[in-house]
């Protein structure tokens, strides 16, 4: 069921890439936004700004005080932490929970079919709230443990909590990602230095920025609940980006060299895990083929 009247939603971070863009589309539609973040980025105008450590419970409670929201959406809850707060201070302040989350939930799968949402049940998922999600090299070296995590506790049973958890594929395009993947296929094709690949290297699943910030869009006004991919159709290898990237660099050349795992380049993967949207499909979402918007990402 599509909500139709204007919303009350709060937006946790989304001060960059399609955060900001999902904040446009919100308020394009006519949507009340609050825009709540540590202060280091200055909201878009027409949005309420809301400033607090999200880390912080009772700074976080007093930041949002009496406030209630038809929607929140979560754009940077990495841990369980993150999670246990954001559900005890929102638990009947809102009616809809939607959680960013990522393909890097399915790390450990390596399927030569698509992988749907039920390879990783967060019911099934354990939840450490001990480990030291409060360092920033662990959190980098275990992202999608932490997002694993964080939707099993969004998850659990308790008070009721509907959310979700919208996967999202990697995400291409725009002149502001500022993630350097991209950046750095280019700049070895230009020089004609070796890209680093795993000796068998998958393809995966991508979205394009502006896929992504309208997929969000739609979640927030729908009433399903639990995991879904997004992802536009047609998986991409390391050699499609190139070599679409090679057709805007004509005097460029590219060349692989085998690699161990670890040490490859960034769109380069030794495991198969990607996603099936069927679910989505299913839901109502159309996506787009990858294929169709990749040569204008790149460009």
């Amino acid at each position: 069921m599509v909500m139709e009247k204007a919303r009350d939603v709060l937006v946790i971070g989304g001060s960059r890439y399609f955060g900001k863009r999902l904040i446009a589309r919100l308020l394009a539609a006519g949507d009340r936004v609050t825009v709540l973040n540590r202060g280091s980025s200055a909201p878009p105008a027409g949005v309420v700004h809301l400033t607090a450590d999200r880390d912080d419970e009772d700074a976080l409670r007093a930041a949002l005080g009496p406030r209630t929201f038809d929607v929140v959406v979560d754009q940077v809850c990495y841990t369980p932490r993150q999670a246990a707060i954001a559900r005890r201070v929102l638990t009947g302040r809102t009616g809809r929970y939607v959680m960013t989350s990522t393909v890097e939930v399915y790390e450990y799968e390596d399927s030569p079919a698509l992988v749907s949402e039920a390879a990783v049940d967060p019911l099934a998922v354990t939840v450490d709230l001990q480990l030291p999600w409060d360092d920033p090299e662990f959190l980098d070296t275990h992202y999608g443990e932490g997002k694993r995590q964080a939707e099993a506790v969004f998850a659990a049973s308790g008070p009721e909590f509907p959310y979700t958890a919208v996967r999202v594929a990697h995400v291409l395009g725009g002149a502001d990602d500022f993630t350097g993947r991209l950046d750095h296929y280019a700049d070895r094709i230009r020089t004609g230095e070796p890209i680093a690949v795993p000796a068998t290297n998958h393809p995966a699943t991508y979205i394009h920025v502006d896929e992504i910030a309208d997929f969000l869009l739609w979640a927030a006004g729908q009433d399903f609940t639990g995991p879904v991919n997004a992802a536009s159709h047609d998986p991409l290898t390391t050699e499609d980006l190139c070599e679409a990237l090679a057709a805007q660099l004509p005097s460029g050349k590219v060349v692989f060299r085998t690699a161990e795992e670890g040490e490859t380049s960034p769109f380069s993967f030794a495991r198969s895990y990607g996603m099936d949207n069927s679910r989505a499909t299913r839901l109502g979402y159309t996506f787009t083929h990858a294929r169709e918007w990749l040569p204008d990402a790149v460009r």
